[in-house]
């Protein structure tokens, strides 16, 4: 499997990447144990994730962001499993100008979704607040647990039959920036991603070899009067449906 990062747009300021499914964003750091003892890194070692290809390619990242020691150039993030674009800040400036535009909610983003069924409303919106479930890493929108406002709206682009059962490719554009909120709120109205272990079903079809989401597009201003915007390629994982 191929996890080098795609170029797709660079200038001084900032980078436009395609990142593939199974490529891990920065490294998991977790508590060797209950004592005062250093946090190590976490899962998946053995593979390099975005940030540390990133130091490699292009090390005035190094210094880049709220936190560089760990995330380096980070300005926000894609689930491992999620495929597609991302923008990376190679100056603090620039990190600090997207940062805010995030922040404003004034960065659009489009994803799709390739989702279990037919939706009863071919288009909508759905304003769930999520949480954390007690005990877990698992959001809810049922969960009260560190509850925030999220909202996502989507569209219906095609719905097919495969193997004997519907499915539906869907655009989302989440409008907040919570963990796995275009996950989470599929679920939430009976359709979750193809490939989704954790909010969809245990028995996941045979084609399903990933979590079926792509980010596909973003769109910024510039801050001098115009607007970027950039689309990440289709994986082959998608094509043809």
């Amino acid at each position: 499997m191929n996890l080098t990062p795609e170029v797709i747009y660079q200038n001084d300021d900032f980078l436009i990447i395609n990142k593939p499914s199974g490529l891990q964003v920065h490294p998991a750091r977790v508590a060797e144990s209950k004592k005062n003892r250093p946090l190590k890194k976490g899962v998946d070692r053995d593979r390099e994730t975005l940030t540390e290809w990133l130091v490699k390619k292009y090390p005035e990242v190094k210094t880049v962001g709220d936190d560089p020691e760990t995330r380096p150039g980070i300005v926000h993030r894609l689930d491992k499993e999620t495929s597609g674009i991302m923008v990376i800040p190679r100056t603090q400036k620039e990190f600090e100008y997207l940062k805010d535009r995030f922040a404003k909610r004034e960065v659009k983003k489009t994803y799709l979704a390739l989702v279990f069924g037919i939706l009863k409303n071919p288009k909508g919106i759905i304003d769930k607040p999520i949480g954390i479930k007690n005990g877990t890493l698992k959001r809810s929108v049922h969960a009260l647990k560190n509850m925030k406002p999220a909202v996502t709206e989507y569209k219906e682009e095609k719905y097919f039959e495969k193997d004997g059962k519907e499915y539906s490719l869907v655009e989302a554009s989440p409008k907040t920036g919570r963990t796995h909120q275009i996950r989470v709120h599929l679920a939430s109205i009976g359709h979750p991603i193809v490939g989704d272990a954790m909010y969809g079903p245990k028995q996941q079809p045979r084609f399903a070899k990933r979590l079926m989401l792509h980010a596909k597009s973003l769109s910024f201003a510039d801050g001098r009067g115009g607007v970027y915007e950039f689309e990440a390629p289709l994986p082959p994982e998608f094509v043809g449906f």
